[in-house]
């Protein structure tokens, strides 16, 4: 299995958007060229991939966040997905360990994530890395008609 940066917008990346989106959320829609594009270039995203098997294809995705503000560098974890047929095979493990040397050579003293309740193997999987569930409140507003 490889771990890397996505750096450029492929049609192999788009198609892999398209496949591993629904397996993560079935509200939003896979991003498509111009919005992949938007997370590539931008400082504050890194979008990393996992390829697997002969030829090698992607077969699960990362995105990790990293922003200053005026306590110190963030870093947040979201949307980790593993191609069903590629479960069981360390794909999730592997991209979240590559997340977390990145964070932490960019400075990072702490790496966020959520995870929703249901996803119990997702949250077995954060708590045997080391992540420690926090007590906190998580606050959503949504904009959707605002303007």
């Amino acid at each position: 299995m490889k771990i890397e940066e996505a750096t450029d917008v492929t049609p192999e990346l788009v198609d892999a958007f398209a496949r591993l989106t629904p397996q993560l959320s079935r509200s939003s829609p896979a991003p498509g060229p111009e919005e992949l594009a938007e997370i590539v270039g931008s400082a504050a995203t890194v979008l990393l991939v996992a390829r697997d098997g002969d030829p090698a294809e992607i077969v699960g995705t990362l995105t990790l966040a990293l922003f200053r503000i005026p306590t110190g560098l963030r870093a947040w974890v979201e949307d980790v997905v593993t191609d069903g047929a590629a479960q069981g095979r360390g794909v999730a493990t592997a991209l979240l360990r590559e997340a977390l040397r990145r964070a932490g050579t960019a400075g990072a003293r702490t790496v966020d994530l959520t995870s929703r309740p249901s996803r119990e193997a997702a949250n077995r999987l954060y708590g045997h890395l080391g992540f420690q569930l926090r007590e906190t409140n998580v606050y959503r507003y949504s904009v959707d008609g605002l303007g």
